[in-house]
């Protein structure tokens, strides 16, 4: 079984475009994360200027890099991953509580199904108070080329 360090190596994505900082837990089930929002990210420059709010993709990022790409390198522990290529499929999400520079997110992701490579979770996001930011699905393709 790997630590969720193994896993946040393994992560396609460094900063700027890193979104995950700490893996809570993962299990074959789902998974929990948490990711602070820097002050200075790129993208509160120019969103809304002079009152800046998290853009709702990078939201949409944040649940995917959190509670899909993590689970599906859970879900291929048993390969030696080489070559990891990933695609997101589809999303559908709500939003109701916006998120401003500084705050802390908790992720959780609980899988409907993984089949035929595609891995596809229902996901919610919180803010430091527990209050529901955002909730939906996202389903993404993950490709592999093992060492084996």
């Amino acid at each position: 079984m790997q630590t969720c360090d193994h896993i946040l190596q393994k992560l396609p994505y460094r900063k700027p475009f890193l979104f995950v900082d700490t893996l809570v837990s993962v299990t074959e089930n789902g998974v929990e994360g948490r990711y602070t929002f820097a002050a200075d990210s790129f993208f509160y420059e120019g969103h809304f200027v002079g009152n800046p709010v998290t853009p709702g993709v990078i939201l949409t990022e944040v649940m995917a890099q959190i509670g899909v790409v993590c689970l599906g390198i859970f879900l291929l522990s048993d390969s030696s991953i080489n070559d990891l290529k990933i695609a997101m499929t589809s999303t559908q999400i709500d939003f109701y509580q916006p998120v401003f520079p500084g705050e802390t997110v908790t992720v959780r992701s609980v899988k409907e199904y993984y089949r035929f490579q595609k891995l596809k979770c229902n996901v919610e996001m919180r803010n430091s108070r527990e209050e529901l930011v955002c909730r939906g699905s996202i389903a993404g393709m993950m490709n592999v080329k093992s060492d084996a």
